[in-house]
């Protein structure tokens, strides 16, 4: 697979890799990585409270308010 960067970016990669003391290919790598898990793990969540909206489990808008008050009270 090959990629191109605006050059912009493809400079911030390569600043950023030479901070790290690491090269750009790996940066980019874990980069991909990062957000591939995180979009298949944001999935399954969604999914997860889709099946509960399905099956009516539903936190009510003032218990909602409440949690957020407790947590951040102020």
């Amino acid at each position: 697979m090959e990629l191109r960067f605006k050059l912009e970016l493809e400079a911030k990669l390569t600043r950023l890799a030479a901070e790290q003391g690491r090269n750009t290919e790996a940066l980019v790598l874990e980069a991909v990585e990062r957000f591939v898990n995180f979009d298949e793990w944001f999935m399954r969540e969604a999914e997860k409270g889709l099946e509960a909206a399905d099956r009516g489990e539903f936190v009510e808008h003032e218990e909602i308010g409440r949690l957020i008050e407790n947590r951040y009270p102020g």
